[in-house]
């Protein structure tokens, strides 16, 4: 079994390959949960793959929202990455320092608004350095260049659509957070949030999709095991959810290497569906 779309990742050997090339724009999209002490921006400046700009979930967001790191609105995400470099006709690809962790998120976030030309490097920046390839340091000035961003609602839920979901059984619910959290016997890593999980929501964490050991993206046979172990049907419309919005769209990541590339990103996730005290928090 292969990937039916394997476009959405690329490895370190074609990177290398295409490193120079003017219309790739490679992004840093690391980031890490609140009760990791390290910080993604310092990171990036003592060492990136030459060329690439950070793209900080935290700032590409709406600062209205209590919430982190939601979507920011289509002319916000235009102006960062327009900023940074990054115009409508570039291919971008997105790496994290964990491997595949984070940079998920920021490829849906190009889905969201419009730019399908985006990929994931597989294995990530621990990959990239174990095979002895170049990195940088300082930060990277590239001209600021034209983005156009056209919003896709389908790819995204809010809590009104996650809440009918649950109700009608009409999407199922994927959440790829830890099965400890899933489950209710494991702290939440945000104060103040019950651990649990939405009623009829399956558990997947990240694991079934990424290999933890190496940090790379588990084969086409393997992801398709896990979901049907999880007894996904991937005919049925999708929805993915996590702590913050995050791990969810390694999961839609998943799928969208199996062909099912319309699957929804619940973007407050746990972080908006568990802070509630009016909504239903099931354990096991």
């Amino acid at each position: 079994m292969t990937y039916v779309n394997p476009d959405v990742l690329v490895t370190t050997d074609w990177l290398a390959e295409h490193l120079n090339d003017p219309n790739i724009c490679v992004v840093d999209g690391s980031s890490f949960l609140p009760n990791v002490p390290r910080d993604a921006q310092e990171e990036y400046a003592q060492k990136h793959i030459p060329g690439a700009v950070l793209i900080d979930i935290e700032e590409v967001s709406d600062h209205s929202s209590d919430l982190p790191h939601m979507l920011p609105t289509p002319d916000q995400f235009a102006a960062k990455v327009g900023a940074l470099g990054i115009g409508s006709d570039n291919k971008v690809v997105v790496y994290d320092s964990q491997g595949v962790r984070t940079s998920p998120r920021v490829w849906w976030m190009f889905r969201v608004f419009g730019h399908d030309n985006v990929a994931v490097l597989d294995g990530g920046l621990p990959k990239w350095e174990a095979e002895n390839r170049p990195v940088a340091n300082g930060t990277e000035s590239p001209a600021p260049q034209t983005f156009a961003a056209n919003f896709r609602p389908e790819l995204v839920r809010s809590f009104d659509q996650v809440a009918s979901a649950v109700d009608s059984s009409a999407e199922q619910i994927i959440d790829a957070r830890p099965a400890g959290r899933f489950a209710g016997t494991d702290a939440e890593p945000r104060p103040g949030i019950p651990s649990g999980h939405m009623p009829g929501a399956s558990s997947m964490p990240v694991g079934t999709v990424v290999d933890a050991a190496s940090g790379t993206v588990l084969p086409a046979a393997a992801i398709q095991a896990n979901f049907d172990a999880a007894g996904v049907n991937m005919g049925k419309p999708i929805i993915t959810s996590c702590g913050s919005g995050v791990a969810a769209c390694t999961t839609s990541l998943g799928l969208y290497l199996l062909g099912h590339k319309e699957s929804a990103v619940y973007d407050g996730s746990w972080s908006d569906w568990g802070s509630r005290d009016e909504t239903p928090k099931n354990t096991l």
